[in-house]
């Protein structure tokens, strides 16, 4: 079984974590091939996932969210060779508090059955946004 939502006591922890500032969320989402809506309703996990995007969209932006990156998974060159992802990217929030209100949001909510109903699988990653170091060892403080 795949990790589709956060736990109570991992979102409670992450809205402990309330630091000033903005956070980035490196999302990977592997989607199913027909997305299981619990009414029965026939769609591809693409079709839900693209209803979830245009459904929650005007919500992360309003709170202030962006994308920062996208790309296209090519390969697993270090880790599960049978993995793949079919989004990966970067959302940027202004702070934790406009993640938490915007899954708060009714508008999101809802929106949010589309996406359960088409991930297989998903990692969600916070991140403190830092400056870019001069090479791969360097972790500005």
């Amino acid at each position: 079984m795949g990790h589709i939502d956060p736990t109570k006591d991992v979102f409670a922890q992450f809205r402990d974590n309330n630091r000033p500032g903005p956070i980035h969320m490196l999302n990977l989402v592997r989607l199913r091939e027909w997305a299981a809506y619990p009414d029965g309703r026939k769609a591809t996990g693409a079709e839900a996932y693209a209803a979830y995007g245009r459904e929650s969209g005007p919500v992360f932006e309003r709170l202030g969210g962006r994308i920062v990156w996208q790309g296209r998974f090519e390969l697993m060159l270090i880790g599960p060779q049978e993995e793949r992802w079919d989004h990966c990217f970067i959302a940027e929030y202004p702070s934790v508090a406009a993640f938490v209100e915007m899954i708060r949001d009714p508008v999101y909510r809802e929106a949010v059955k589309h996406r359960q109903a088409a991930v297989d699988d998903s990692r969600l990653i916070r991140h403190a946004v830092l400056p870019v170091g001069k090479n791969f060892g360097e972790i500005p403080k």
